[in-house]
């Protein structure tokens, strides 16, 4: 199964979906599960695919290319460019850990607790995270 199968849009929280979109490639790639050279779908296979519009993807794709993320070749394609250094990889899993807390404090607001119940809920997380050893390594 291709990683932007798995890519989702949610339209009930207030990132916009072009935000999201570019969040999820760009976790592909800081997973490593979009290599450089992976051909992406185009704009309006993934608005399909998302049941979005076609100008929604077009704008993500846009801010890829112009961050030098994707490379879009008029008739062949748009791909990953070259893997992000070290440094940059870093920077971008940061990114994405930060659009992650910020959806857990969004749908922990949405569902009514106060911000004291959710830290412990996190906090505890984080715990069962630090028995088991810490990190997972990716299989």
């Amino acid at each position: 199964m291709s990683p932007t199968a798995n890519f989702r849009v949610d339209l009930t929280i207030h990132t916009p979906a072009y935000l999201q979109i570019i969040g999820e490639i760009k976790q592909a790639i800081a997973n490593g599960d979009l290599k450089p050279g992976d051909q992406l779908p185009t704009v309006r296979q993934l608005a399909s695919d998302l049941q979005i519009n076609f100008n929604t993807v077009a704008r993500a794709y846009r801010m890829l290319d112009e961050k030098g993320i994707i490379s879009t070749q008029h008739g062949r394609g748009t791909f990953i460019l070259d893997a992000p250094t070290g440094r940059e990889l870093q920077k971008l899993r940061k990114q994405q850990l930060t659009v992650l807390g910020e959806h857990f404090v969004e749908e922990a607001e949405k569902l009514g607790f106060e911000p004291g119940e959710a830290r412990k809920l996190i906090e505890e997380q984080l715990d069962a995270w630090e028995q088991r050893g810490g990190a997972r390594k990716k299989e």
